[in-house]
């Protein structure tokens, strides 16, 4: 790990643990907002503008990479005093997030600032060595959803291995975990790595992007010369809407924290031949199917599990995943999650399996799909109080808050 690194971590850890804020000098803008949460925007340029100062920066966002006013990362960077704002990077549904799940997302001109769009979800992944030739510095400023089947991650770790391989610095700021702390799921074997699992973490992980890319930094033996901007004034165990932050969707499907919260559960039946409820009002919050016999589920899952699901009807429109478009589809729902005990992962698997023992000769599941967003074969476990217990030890050096 590079010296900056290193030197970042003890700064970043005091602005952790001191409520955000800084020694020294400091704008009366950040000494009045010290008492609430600061993505890493809003410290990168009230206490850590040398980052950025008198470079010429890349950046990678997309639309959700917003300041604690809701303003977006790549107006606050355009706009500021002594930085160079040059080029721009685009993750999976594009700069804007409006591209539908898995389509290639294309090269262009960014509208309001004139600055080139250069795609890392098509045929490039990772920024050309040209491109970076350009920069003093690459930022990365992305959403994470707390989950370890987000491309947004391995887009990350495409974007610091090529810094590495170009001796430049790469900067990224973060932004709280919106489902909090918690560790659930099983630990991916690499077996079964790829752009929705690169790094060896459990489903949900309870970590941030930024303490991620430690993570990955040291794991993966990229050596980046690598600094986390953090996220001021936030408790790790805090969920997004305790921040005050302003909530921008992350992807197209993801529109509010109710999502968020089922997300690294019902994720697992993308690689079913059941609906998550892309195109609906309530996406991964609820599957369905032409022939899925809901009412029998839901007693089913109430009767074992204590589990009560909602009996619904849901149409998809126009859903980025194909399925069902138009149909009208039995269903059933997920209620709000108890956070100190809920478990989507656990409980979503439950539901899969009880759905495989009702219904045999109509669920269709891809076992290879499935073992990639679970991190390995389903077999007849649904938790992994092991593998969560380790990972908690494994991951404490890169854990920032």
């Amino acid at each position: 790990m590079a010296l900056t690194c290193l030197l970042s971590v003890s700064v970043d850890r005091r602005l952790a643990t001191t409520g955000g804020v800084p020694s020294g000098d400091s704008t009366a803008e950040f000494r009045q907002s010290a008492r609430r949460v600061l993505p890493g925007i809003d410290v990168l340029l009230t206490d850590s503008i040398h980052l950025v100062r008198g470079r010429r920066v890349g950046l990678v966002t997309n639309q959700a990479a917003v300041d604690a006013r809701g303003i977006s990362t790549i107006d606050r960077l355009a706009r500021q005093p002594g930085v160079r704002l040059v080029s721009l990077f685009a993750p999976e549904h594009g700069i804007r997030g409006a591209g539908a799940p898995g389509a290639p997302v294309a090269d262009t001109t960014d509208a309001a600032t004139g600055l080139p769009i250069y795609s890392l979800y098509g045929a490039r992944r990772a920024p050309e060595p040209g491109q970076l030739a350009a920069l003093d510095v690459l930022v990365v400023d992305l959403p994470d959803v707390g989950t370890r089947t987000w491309t947004y991650v391995a887009t990350t770790v495409a974007a610091m291995r090529a810094a590495a391989a170009a001796h430049l610095p790469i900067v990224v700021l973060d932004r709280p975990d919106p489902i909090g702390c918690a560790v659930q799921g099983p630990l991916l074997d690499t077996a079964y790595a790829s752009d929705i699992g690169v790094l060896p973490v459990p489903l949900r992980h309870g970590m941030t992007l930024g303490e991620l890319a430690r993570f990955a930094d040291a794991r993966l033996g990229i050596a980046a010369d690598l600094v986390v901007v953090p996220v001021a004034g936030w408790r790790r165990c805090d969920w997004f809407d305790r921040t005050g932050l302003p909530w921008v969707r992350p992807s197209p499907n993801l529109p509010d924290l109710a999502s968020v919260a089922w997300y690294p559960g019902t994720v697992l039946f993308e690689a079913t031949n059941l609906s998550v409820g892309r195109g609906t009002g309530a996406p991964f919050r609820q599957v369905g199917a032409p022939w899925l016999d809901a009412a029998r589920v839901a007693r089913t899952m109430a009767r074992r599990y204590h589990l009560a699901l909602e009996v619904v009807r849901f149409t998809p429109h126009a859903p980025g995943d194909g399925k069902y478009d138009g149909v009208s589809l039995p269903g059933v729902r997920f209620a709000s999650q108890d956070r100190a005990r809920g478990d989507p992962v656990r409980d979503a698997l439950r539901l899969l399996l009880a759905i495989r023992e009702l219904q045999p000769d109509r669920v269709v599941v891809d076992e290879t799909g499935l073992a990639r967003r679970l991190g390995e074969r389903l077999g007849g476990t649904v938790t992994w109080p092991g593998d969560a217990r380790r990972f908690r030890v494994l991951r404490r050096p890169y854990l920032l808050y």
